[in-house]
């Protein structure tokens, strides 16, 4: 290979369930390549590589996280380690010069991510959390139709769900439900796409207020296990609820509603297929005469998609990691900066519901 077709060298910290989907989208990028996998013990990260028939002559297995640091082949980390251990793990990946791929939540507070992200930004690495819809054609198309003034107008409401049901083995023994390792529980990891999703609607404009609603449910050891809240932009006159749980039937809705026209769907963070994802578009609808009927139907609008979004992930991650070791460019503020957004919001919202469900000015 020239050196403009070097794929970029990943290793992966941490076996969690996550990184089976994440170790496939490695492979199905055409830029990359999975070089490393690490964990506690050596036993564990080689029973991950074959139960996930990633074993090969050229992966390197290791029984701890410096190593997998201190290998100069990896040059970058995905990381799905529990949101406890990213700020000293992601510090050190960033100090080793390792581009860093961090899953979400990104960190217990908005001081720890600051600290990551500084990290990176005194190493000249790329951050990015591991949203992977972000990544999907569909996003780019919806932005584009809500974008369209005469389309779709002013966005005035939004309402986002994530939310599931794993059953009681989880409720007791996941890591998303220790107060020690993911103490932010269901609003840190299912609320992570509800609030990013609705900043992202919002251009990734903060809103003025946010404020949790009554409902919130924790589990015996003070874990949120749901929780909802409102959003309110002053300036523009928009509000946004979310919803997020590990007790509820499993949701990934977004709802969109404009001046103009409305954009939903109903599978915002997973799609149902791979190859392809539509969502509905509503423009210029009205009440045909009588109230008896529309005057449309909405538009389904499908798009298709070469790779899986994670894939697409990796893919355009590894592209900015190449574009800076071969072009000295430096790393792509975007990602880190709606990690940061999304962060503060989580942070106001798990503070409202710790005043008793009071508003958090922002």
């Amino acid at each position: 290979m020239s050196n403009s077709e070097t794929p970029i060298h990943f290793g992966i910290i941490g076996c969690a369930e996550i990184a089976r989907k994440v170790s496939r989208a490695i492979y199905l990028s055409p830029n990359s390549t999975l070089h490393a996998i690490a964990s506690r013990s050596i036993e564990k990260a080689n029973n991950f590589a074959i139960k996930n028939n990633l074993l090969s002559n050229s992966l390197k297995i290791y029984g701890s996280y410096s190593e997998l640091l201190d290998d100069p082949l990896v040059d970058a980390v995905y990381m799905p380690l529990p949101t406890s251990l990213h700020l000293h793990w992601a510090i050190c990946a960033a100090e080793k010069k390792k581009h860093l791929l961090l899953e979400k939540p990104t960190a217990l507070n908005v001081e720890e991510l600051d600290k990551i992200v500084d990290a990176c930004e005194k190493n000249g690495v790329q951050f990015m959390d591991a949203s992977m819809w972000y990544h999907h054609p569909r996003t780019c198309k919806m932005m584009e139709m809500i974008l369209d003034s005469k389309l779709f107008g002013h966005v005035k409401a939004i309402h986002s769900s994530s939310s599931y049901s794993p059953g009681q083995e989880f409720l007791e023994n996941d890591i998303r439900v220790k107060p020690g390792l993911d103490g932010l529980g269901a609003l840190g990891d299912a609320g992570w796409y509800c609030i990013g999703a609705i900043l992202w609607a919002m251009n990734q404009t903060l809103p003025t207020t946010v404020t949790a609603l009554p409902g919130v449910a924790r589990n015996s050891a003070g874990v949120i296990l749901t929780c909802s809240a409102s959003l309110y932009w002053e300036k523009e006159e928009t509000v946004a609820t979310f919803y997020c749980s590990f007790v509820s039937h499993e949701t990934m809705d977004l709802r969109v509603y404009g001046s103009n026209g409305t954009c939903y769907l109903y599978d915002f963070i997973i799609p149902f297929d791979e190859n392809s994802a539509s969502f509905n578009f509503t423009s210029g609808a009205k009440f045909v005469d009588l109230h008896i009927g529309w005057n449309m139907k909405p538009q389904v609008v499908e798009v298709a998609s070469q790779l899986p979004q994670e894939a697409l992930m990796i893919q355009e991650f590894a592209s900015l990691v190449k574009a800076i070791k071969v072009s000295t460019n430096k790393p792509e503020s975007k990602w880190p900066r709606t990690s940061r957004l999304t962060q503060l919001v989580l942070d106001a919202v798990n503070k409202s519901i710790d005043t008793g469900l009071q508003p958090v000015h922002m």
